[in-house]
């Protein structure tokens, strides 16, 4: 089992319990999913670019990224609907923990000039989204064998019905805040 995932069970979910009063254990927040965005309008161009971007995404995460389209034509973009516009991995299970923990305790620190993660950047119903600049944070990647640097979205989804627990049970889970 995920390490991350026993800390949960073990130690996140007794506190929540007893920082919230909650009733029942099925109020506890647990993190439903993590979703994993890349975006590259240069896609429309280079077809060879989101071929680059799957094998990062699936290399990172260790799960097949998809290809996503775009849902709208927007002249001002060159981009017509139907177009490939981007990739994303949605993880969930063990997989989800392994990659949060690669995430917090890995990848994060190795940011340079890194003081924390935004604590402003929650969505009103306990999902966080935070962006990342470039994939080189994480080890899994090697510097000579990527094309260019390039960002990624990820997004964390909660069961929190609130910001204020979802903050709870990030920062219990290892997310690393600025103070």
């Amino acid at each position: 089992m995920a390490r991350l995932k026993e800390k949960y069970k073990a130690e996140v979910a007794p506190a929540l319990m007893k920082k919230f009063s909650y009733k029942s254990v099925m109020q506890i927040p647990k993190i439903d999913k993590v979703v994993v965005n890349v975006g590259c309008g240069e896609a429309r161009d280079n077809a060879k670019v989101l071929e680059a971007v799957v094998g990062d995404l699936t290399t990172i995460t260790g799960q097949k990224a998809i290809i996503t389209k775009a849902k709208k034509s927007v002249a001002n973009f060159k981009v017509r609907e139907g177009m490939p516009v981007g990739a994303k991995v949605t993880l969930r299970g063990d997989k989800m923990w392994e990659f949060l923990d690669r995430l917090f305790n890995v990848a994060l620190p190795r940011v340079r000039d890194f003081r924390g993660i935004s604590p402003n950047s929650f969505d009103g119903r306990g999902n966080y989204a935070l962006g990342i600049k470039e994939q080189l944070i994480f080890p899994e990647i090697e510097y000579d064998k990527i094309d260019k640097i390039r960002g990624m979205d990820i997004a964390i989804c909660t069961t929190a019905e609130t910001d204020e627990e979802a903050k709870a049970l990030l920062e219990l889970v290892g997310a690393p805040f600025e103070r």
